[in-house]
């Protein structure tokens, strides 16, 4: 996990990480502190509780980065723990208009990008 994620901050009832793919400038993922395959398996206070910190963080990165679009996912066929992918979609950048990729690969930042970042997702939660 940590080669593909940095921990930012713990949030109510889950983890927030930086993708480290950058991409999609600002990627995170909120990943629920206890152990849960799918949304269906919490009850709906635990679900809302989630649902929460996963719209929070994506309110935070529209304001941090002006993203156009959140984009989200929730793609766990392989690792089999809830977790949300939070991808910012900027106007003609990558795949606008259309599903992000899971991991293209393409963008790695410097440890000091990579603290930047953090820096402006934890000034706008």
């Amino acid at each position: 996990m940590h080669d593909l994620m940095i921990e930012i901050v713990e949030l109510n009832v889950s983890t927030l990480f930086l993708f480290k793919e950058q991409t999609y400038h600002g990627r995170c993922v909120v990943a629920h502190k206890e152990h849960h395959n799918e949304l269906f398996e919490l009850s709906d206070e635990e679900r809302n509780a989630f649902m929460k910190d996963v719209t929070h963080v994506a309110k935070a990165l529209s304001n941090a980065f002006g993203a156009a679009k959140i984009n989200m996912g929730a793609y766990s066929d392989t690792l089999k723990h809830l977790h949300f992918h939070l991808a910012p979609k900027y106007v003609g950048g990558p795949d606008f208009g259309g599903t992000f990729a899971m991991n293209p690969k393409k963008v790695y930042l410097s440890d000091e990008e990579y603290a930047e970042l953090i820096s402006k997702i934890k000034a706008a939660l």
